[in-house]
Order: structure tokens, then sequence, then C-alpha cells
């Protein structure tokens, strides 16, 4: 596994689709995903620095996990299928358990930022990136 970090938010408004980048912590690698709007537009709000009047859908989901006495440990981005990237919210609760929940990288960044933990990809991942943006 190796840790990421968010580098770059690309948004469009004219386009559906976004894009965030993920640069290799201490290293040089990128991962580039596609994202939508909405979640582009969660992740950059929270990072802005905005507060919304009422809690958007990350807001909501990052608060229920805290309130239910469970934390989120770490996001992992562990699988690349069939050109759509699966992700992993990795949360530890109250005893201690540990649980990873599916989601989308989108929505686990949009927390990852929120709960200020640590973004982690599969190295494999990294390495199919690297071949299928060299063929381009």
């Amino acid at each position: 596994m190796i840790e990421m970090e968010l580098n770059k938010i690309v948004i469009d408004e004219r386009r559906h689709d976004q894009l965030i980048v993920l640069k290799e912590k201490g290293g040089s690698r990128i991962l580039p995903i596609v994202i939508g709007l909405s979640e582009a537009s969660a992740i950059k709000m929270k990072i802005s620095g905005f507060t919304p009047p009422r809690p958007l859908t990350h807001d909501l989901l990052y608060s229920t996990i805290k309130n239910l006495d469970a934390h989120i440990e770490k996001i992992i981005i562990d699988k690349l299928e069939e050109n759509t990237f699966h992700a992993k919210l990795v949360i530890q609760t109250d005893s201690g358990k540990i649980k990873f929940i599916d989601a989308r990288p989108s929505d686990s960044i949009a927390l990852a930022v929120r709960a200020k933990v640590p973004i982690f990809v599969e190295d494999e991942i990294l390495r199919q990136s690297e071949i299928f943006n060299q063929e381009k």
C-alpha cells in the first residue's frame, strides 16, 4: 500500500465528470481519478474551509460514524476493474473491531478530508495507471 495525498482538483462546470489527482506522499507517482461534479464540489468546499449551513451528505455520514462511537482509520483504493476504481472505508468501532465498507473513491476521499485520515492506494493500481498513461 502506498500513502497518497490529494494533489489537485480540476472542476469544469460545463462537463459532467471532474478530475482529482492523488500524488504519492514523498514520491512522484500520481493517480488521476475521474469523479462527479457534486463529489468534486464536496471535496473542494471542505478543503477550502467552507461550512454549509446544513450538513451535506458527506458531512452527515461522517457525523453518523462519529456518533456511533466509531472512527474512520483510513481509506484504501484497492481495485481497478474495467476502468473503474473501487475503494474501502476502514472504520474502527468503539469495541476495537475493524470494518471495511465498500465505497466509491470520490466519496471515500470526501470523507477522508473531513476525518483528516490517510489515503492509501494498492501499488498494483499505481503500476496499472502508469502503464495506461504511457499508452496514451
